[in-house]
């Protein structure tokens, strides 16, 4: 079914799209999708780059008449968050994605669909494929680890590029400009715990939680949808009276994603198992009605499982749970300057236990690193008094906004020619690119844009296919009427 999105207008870019969705590229895992932009870019015959970490570099001349225009980076990323259902088998390493059309959109089936951002890939590619574009010059840059760590933008070296402007193709609503975005850092969390021997007259079962949207853990944060993480171990504190105890768990898988699956190991009473059921119906009630309008399709139950042989103390299961539901998650402040953006906040996204220690694993985001160093700070206080560790690493900046950028003037005035109105700016709260690499290259005057992408990060992710051509049609005349140097 995936072949007939090639069909879309405008094709030269929906081809490029299908044929980023054949090729596996789940982040960190990104050989195969390298290798194809390295051969796509050397057999148009252009300077093609690849660096030592993996970014493909490839480089355009001016057409004639327009050398005296400022060079311009057109920049995506390569790799893609793989996230699919839990009756999905999908092999993202493997496996191509089944993109469909539905009415005005396009999903994948299942899965996350590489929108984010092989939509600005896909764009970036026809202008390098076209024979008809007037243009400046021209400087592709993809980079690689975008969605779990930004290691291409990281190691990105100076002196590689000679452009002045740079057009971040990785933002999600069609008619709005970025300025600004948020910066990060990576929290991680770890709680040892002991054991011991699983007691007589239980019975054994998976405790699950499913059904969430889950979804970008920036983007999407500030929607007030259900975490997995916290509704399970919300659970397991409601539960405490009925001597539960907890053997395992394994709750979400990725850092940026809101998250949407969480799963434990549990025994229960013989004499109990009644009375919890009865309470996951009410707690199914509760929490269901408190997040129905954003998270309607949550699902608890338990299913039969093995009997383990050890199981968390009771000591450490307590204070695992209270840990969990005392760690800031969500949205921590809205911003003062931009009305409707959020300002700092964090998702709780990972937790996972093995070899008697919890793993938990966060996102902190802010376009105030004041106040991204203050959200770390306080993370770090409420591990202390649990008697964790909390550490804080891949800390990237966050992008200010130049308001008297000349791409954004020239950008302002052609979309209101182009289409009637005046485009609306604003700043993003997920960690663009452009924050690092304005650093290695603070000569760049920067902005970002894009199509309408909905839900990314998650099975639920779609393009709007009508943004997609006005996406189109306002690069190609963006890069007409570039400014001159």
């Amino acid at each position: 079914m995936s072949e007939e999105i090639r069909s879309i207008e405008p094709v030269e870019v929906w081809e490029n799209f299908y044929q980023l969705t054949q090729i596996p590229r789940p982040s960190k895992k990104e050989a195969k999708i390298i290798a194809f932009m390295k051969k796509f870019g050397e057999d148009l015959g252009l300077e093609t780059i690849v660096d030592h970490v993996g970014n493909v570099i490839v480089k355009k001349p001016a057409t004639p008449g327009m050398e005296d225009r400022k060079g311009i980076i057109l920049q995506g990323h390569l790799d893609m968050v793989p996230q699919s259902n839990s009756d999905v088998n999908h092999n993202f390493e493997t496996d191509p994605i089944d993109a469909f059309i539905d009415e005005d959109w396009v999903k994948a089936r299942g899965t996350t669909l590489g929108a984010d951002n092989g939509m600005g890939v896909a764009a970036t590619m026809a202008v390098l494929q076209s024979k008809t574009l007037v243009h400046g010059p021209i400087e592709a840059l993809f980079t690689i680890d975008e969605e779990t760590g930004m290691t291409g933008a990281f190691e990105l070296k100076p002196n590689v590029l000679s452009g002045d402007i740079l057009m971040n193709l990785d933002s999600e609503d069609e008619g709005e400009l970025y300025i600004g975005c948020a910066g990060g850092i990576d929290g991680n969390i770890e709680l040892a715990y002991t054991k011991e021997k699983t007691p007589a007259n239980v019975k054994a079962y998976k405790l699950c939680v499913k059904g969430l949207k889950g979804g970008h853990s920036g983007v999407d944060i500030y929607l007030g949808r259900g975490n997995s993480n916290i509704i399970l171990f919300r659970i397991l504190k409601t539960a405490k009276h009925l001597n539960i105890n907890l053997a395992s768990v394994l709750g979400g898988s990725l850092r940026n994603a809101i998250p949407r699956e969480s799963y434990a190991v549990i025994t229960v009473p013989t004499d109990k198992v009644s009375d919890f059921e009865q309470l996951l119906k009410k707690q199914q009630e509760i929490i269901g009605t408190e997040i129905i309008t954003v998270d309607p399709e949550l699902k608890i139950n338990i299913e039969p499982t093995d009997l383990p042989t050890e199981v968390f103390s009771k000591n450490s299961q307590e204070t695992l749970t209270n840990l969990i539901l005392s760690i800031p998650n969500g949205v921590i402040r809205m911003s003062n300057e931009m009305h409707g953006l959020t300002e700092t906040s964090t998702n709780l996204a990972i937790v996972v236990s093995k070899e008697n220690v919890v793993k938990i694993s966060c996102l902190l985001r802010s376009s105030v690193d004041s106040a991204k160093d203050q959200l770390a700070e306080v993370m770090d206080s409420v591990c202390k008094l649990a008697g964790a560790k909390a550490t804080f690493d891949g800390a990237y900046p966050g992008w200010n906004p130049n308001p008297n950028s000349a791409i954004l003037a020239t950008m302002l005035k052609g979309y209101e020619t182009q289409f009637g109105k005046i485009p609306e700016i604003k700043a993003i709260h997920a960690g663009l690119e452009c924050g690092l690499l304005g650093g290695v290259y603070p000569n760049w005057d920067m902005i970002s844009f894009g199509p309408t992408i909905r839900f990314p990060h998650s099975p639920d992710e779609k393009v709007k296919i009508k943004s997609v051509k006005k996406f189109w049609d306002f690069l190609v005349e963006t890069l007409k009427n570039a400014p001159k140097k």
